[in-house]
Order: structure tokens, then sequence, then C-alpha cells
């Protein structure tokens, strides 16, 4: 089955960070990434920049609205697609995963958007 591990952060945390705390916790999620490729579970990882857009449609007008967001609390700052063999496995992996440490690790499995 498949399963996301969504990186939720804090806004801001990755700043509060010098260059050397940034690239030691980078280090540590390659590392976690590598022992997950290693094993067969890993699909795909990547981290993700803070700026993003946002498009919607509105009366057949397409809106973009350009990020950061500051009505948000968080932001994703990456993820893990993972193949593990139920929601149990993908928990335990997100537990494992350094950025729980310091962020939130959110886990969905993949499925069609017509069921829960």
């Amino acid at each position: 089955m498949a399963y996301m591990l969504l990186i939720m952060e804090p806004h801001g945390q990755r700043a509060s960070r010098n260059a050397e705390e940034g690239a030691h916790a980078y280090g540590r999620m390659v590392e976690f990434a590598a022992d997950l490729k290693s094993r067969g579970l890993l699909r795909a990882t990547e981290s993700l920049k803070t700026n993003g857009m946002r498009v919607r449609t509105q009366d057949g007008k397409r809106i973009r609205i350009d990020g950061p967001f500051a009505e948000t609390k968080e932001l994703v700052g990456g993820f893990f697609l993972l193949d593990c063999d139920d929601a149990e496995q993908a928990v335990a992996i997100a537990g494992q995963c350094p950025a729980a440490e310091w962020a939130t690790v959110e886990v969905r499995e993949l499925g069609p958007c017509y069921s829960n």
C-alpha cells in the first residue's frame, strides 16, 4: 500500500537555524531516506521550498495567490512516498523520521478521492 509522510513544519523554523544546523538536519533526513530506499520502502522523497502558490478557479477565472501564506501555522516542508504493508508500518516509519523531532509527520494513505 502507498503512504505519504508529509513533513509539517512550523513557519519560520528554517530561518531560525544557522547554516550548520540546517545542513545537519538535512543530512539526517538524507540518511533516513537512504535507509528507506535500501529496505525497498521508498518510492520518492523531496524537500519543498517555503514559497509556493495556490490556484483556484472562480466564476471561470483563474485566481493565483502567491505564498508564503501567513494564515497557515505550518507549511509542508517535504514528503516521503512509501510502499508499506499497512498503516501501522507507515506510522512506525513516521516515528523514526528525524523530522518528527522538530515537525509533525502526517501519515496519509494514497487512494482515489471518492473514497475514505
